[in-house]
């Protein structure tokens, strides 16, 4: 799989481009603040319905513009696919496959695989729980149709559960029976989200460890900590013992919407012992993990977009990075750096194909090779 062509109006800082893109390695290059990175979020779009940086997608319409509009041409299992995304303001986002429009995004999430390696990944570091678990759900999601429903399902149920308990604190009445409805569903379904979550981590974990070897040269030791409250106990049980926390914050305090992962190094919480070249490590290891974890399970290889490698890492470990993602095991590869020449070394010795993008005063254009 790969996308052949990419055309975007009106979208962030880009009035209007179209680019012929080469079917492995894409380079886009230019000065801070051009709007390299913007390229690469509208590829983001076709695959996830959204971006990866702003959820609202009206402030990704251009200033003074009334829409956005981004459609990709892929060639998926020897056939083309068209992909539209068009945003108006005050509207409905429509999202169409082939002129066919979505009647849920949902449906058409995990049909085009991407991974997405940014200095943005740093917030699964320093930010809370709610950045890693959506790490995980975007792995699961691109492979398992019915956990994403699950996962929409317990939100929902989540969401009513709490609106009784937010009425019965502002009522002062209880009504168990009332309660009892939404615990039964909240229980199928949060034990579904947590075995597959597990199931994903047990599998995941000895990936990410090879992958962060191969990038730190085997100096740390590496790993993942699944924390959730249905480890130790049955769910019904820990809601139970919840109750009465429960009525008082009038919210529900338990339950896979609090799972998080645990990372860390050399036995040390990651955080807090980890340098910045480690963390950044670190993300790639897990970036690339993802990466072969859909690669193996769907059969398609993903979209690999890398943003801004030089960020935080020495040269040798980008050398070793670039090495990895320049190998067979690697398909599509859009690539954002302020230096051509450097991108023209890095990728010379591997013999890959590959067009270099100049990026100024909101344009795109193809440089005739990467030194250019």
């Amino acid at each position: 799989m790969h996308l052949k062509k990419l055309s975007i109006l009106n979208f962030k800082n880009y009035p209007e481009a179209g680019l012929a893109l080469s079917p492995r390695v894409n380079c886009f290059t230019g000065n801070n603040g051009e709007g390299k990175t913007n390229i690469l979020d509208a590829i983001h779009y076709l695959s996830f319905c959204k971006s990866f940086f702003n959820p609202i997608d009206s402030q990704n319409i251009m200033h003074e513009e009334p829409f956005f509009l981004i459609q990709g041409l892929y060639e998926l299992n020897d056939a083309e696919e068209e992909i539209y995304c068009g945003q108006k303001r005050n509207q409905k986002k429509q999202f169409k496959r082939n002129k066919k429009e979505y009647q849920r995004l949902a449906d058409h999430i995990g049909l085009f695989p991407l991974v997405m390696i940014s200095p943005a990944d740093s917030e699964l570091i320093t930010e809370g729980s709610e950045s890693r678990r959506k790490f995980m759900d975007s792995v699961i999601a691109q492979f398992d149709r019915d956990y994403l429903e699950h996962l929409i399902t317990y939100n929902k149920i989540l969401s009513h559960r709490n609106a009784v308990l937010k009425q019965f604190g502002d009522s002062g009445k209880f009504d168990r029976d009332s309660l009892e409805i939404w615990d039964e569903q909240l229980i199928a379904y949060a034990e579904k989200v947590f075995a597959k979550r597990r199931e994903f981590i047990n599998s995941f974990i000895p990936i990410f460890q090879r992958y962060y070897e191969l990038i730190s040269g085997g100096k740390e030791k590496v790993s993942l900590l699944y924390n959730s409250h249905l480890n130790e106990n049955p769910f019904a049980e820990t809601l139970e013992k919840a109750l009465n926390r429960d009525r008082a914050m009038e919210y529900t305090t338990v339950g896979i919407h609090k799972d998080d992962l645990e990372f860390t190094i050399n036995g040390y919480p990651l955080k807090k012992y980890a340098s910045q070249g480690q963390q950044k490590s670190f993300l790639i290891a897990l970036k690339l993990a993802q990466f072969d974890f859909i690669k193996n399970i769907r059969k398609i290889t993903p979209i690999l977009l890398l943003d801004d490698i030089y960020d935080k890492l020495d040269d040798l470990r980008v050398k070793q990075l670039m090495e990895l993602v320049s190998s067979d095991n690697f398909g599509q590869l859009f690539i954002t750096d302020t230096h051509p020449a450097r991108l023209a070394e890095l990728f010379s010795a591997t013999n890959a194909d590959f067009k270099n993008f100049m990026i100024s005063n909101n344009m795109v254009k193809e440089a005739e090779t990467v030194g250019n």
